[in-house]
């Protein structure tokens, strides 16, 4: 069942995604998803979107913050960053970033396709974000100094019933009402939830069988 799962997520991520469709269903207020006409200043990013089978079920890596951080503090994302001079492309930052992050080598994994591009424009960076599986839950082995904690997320709960809330959360614009994914005490929301948003989306065009 695994490998028909696999194959279906990756024909499907070949077609036309439903990109803004399904990021607007979690956008933050106020948000535009479009990125300015001169993209020269605009930065990128990569991030893993790293599936795995656990238990018959499938789930995927996020990762929270350390309060401590100067950037993000606290919030909860995929693994990925910055793109570096040094990569080649933003696949290459993204598998470089989980490496860093959160210890899981591109041997353990195979990066079967992209979700859509997402302009941030509170920090003003293009995401990548990047689909991977892994045939068993890797080891993770964290760094401190990025990673709060780990969070194995379960896709496949909310794949079966989306469901989401909204509350308020402290941002760098004020309080802002929010919808977000509930889970294990977090609260899922911004440039993270968009992104499970277009998944949950696109695997709904097929029975779930993990």
């Amino acid at each position: 069942m695994q490998n028909g799962f696999r194959k279906c997520l990756a024909e499907a991520l070949t077609r036309e995604l439903p990109g803004a469709k399904a990021h607007r269903k979690m956008v933050p207020p106020g948000r535009t998803l479009l990125p300015p006409d001169d993209r020269t200043a605009v930065k990128r990013s990569g991030v893993l979107f790293l599936l795995f089978p656990e238990d018959g079920r499938l789930y995927t890596c996020l990762i929270r913050r350390p309060g401590t951080m100067k950037h993000h503090p606290g919030q909860i994302g995929f693994p990925g960053g910055k793109a570096e001079p040094a990569d080649r492309n933003p696949e290459s930052t993204a598998e470089r970033e989980a490496m860093e992050e959160i210890g899981v080598s591109p041997s353990a994994y195979t990066v079967i396709g992209k979700l859509s591009d997402l302009y941030v424009p509170v920090s003003n960076f293009i995401i990548h974000p990047f689909v991977a599986w892994a045939d068993r839950r890797p080891l993770f082995r964290i760094s401190s100094s990025e990673v709060g904690r780990i969070i194995c997320f379960p896709l496949q709960d909310f794949m079966e019933d989306e469901h989401y809330a909204e509350t308020e959360v402290d941002t760098i614009s004020g309080l802002l009402k929010v919808p977000y994914y509930p889970y294990d005490g977090e609260i899922i929301w911004g440039a993270t939830a968009m992104i499970l948003s277009e998944f949950f989306d696109v695997t709904k065009r097929w029975p779930v069988q993990v």
